[in-house]
């Protein structure tokens, strides 16, 4: 059974963890060095180096941190959805399944919030190699098994269509979280971007959409 830290030692951590994560969401991951970390944090640079190991041991704790509890969550509802007779519901409950605990409203919460989202988009966009290999762990295996699952769905699909159309998916949650402001300025505040179930029924309703759409070749026929 593991010995739990001393309570200094796990709010250090915390502290640290909170410092990396609004660094790394605002300035992005190569930008950020350790000594900034340390200063943002009130921690010196042996206490990073003692949780942590390394920026990159620093970055594969945030994920895990957040990642952890969403992975379980989609798991969880991944399940749920499965065992829908009706296969249009079925569909639906999957995509929703796959993106809800992506919209957390809070950082604190399942999917740690707009933060959380605008690190993970500034982390692939600058192609760090062992980032990618961070997130490739991290997400790979419950990706795949909502790829499993939309495939049963959708059997007249390719694997390819349904990579590409989850991908689209993900690209629709992240920007959505990372600028809700938009909606509401282009709708001239018809519509809330922050209002997160508003947001949930609309990117599951375009993403079912999508989905149901010809394959590749039944579109060229």
């Amino acid at each position: 059974m593991p010995v739990p830290m001393p309570q200094r030692q796990t709010s250090m951590r915390e502290a640290i963890l909170e410092a990396a994560e609004d660094l790394f969401s605002r300035n992005g991951f190569r930008a950020v060095s350790m000594r900034e970390i340390a200063q943002a944090s009130g921690a010196n640079l042996g206490s990073i180096s003692y949780h942590f190991g390394s920026k990159d041991g620093l970055l594969r704790a945030i994920y895990e941190r957040h990642s952890g509890p969403m992975n379980r969550r989609r798991g969880e509802l991944l399940s749920e959805a499965q065992r829908i007779r009706d296969p249009d519901d079925r569909l639906a409950a999957i995509v929703r399944a796959f993106i809800l605990p992506s919209l957390s409203e809070s950082e604190g919460g399942v999917g740690g919030g707009a933060r959380f989202a605008r690190l993970r988009a500034v982390v692939m966009a600058e192609r760090h190699e062992e980032a990618q290999k961070i997130i490739a762990e991290t997400f790979n295996p419950i990706n795949l098994a909502f790829l499993d699952a939309l495939q049963a769905c959708l059997p007249r699909l390719s694997r390819a269509d349904i990579v590409w159309r989850t991908h689209f998916l993900l690209g629709a949650v992240s920007y959505t979280l990372i600028n809700p402001w938009r909606v509401a300025r282009l709708s001239d505040g018809v519509a809330d971007g922050e209002d997160t179930e508003e947001a949930l029924t609309q990117i599951v309703r375009a993403a079912v959409a999508a989905f149901r759409a010809p394959a590749g070749t039944d579109a060229a026929s």
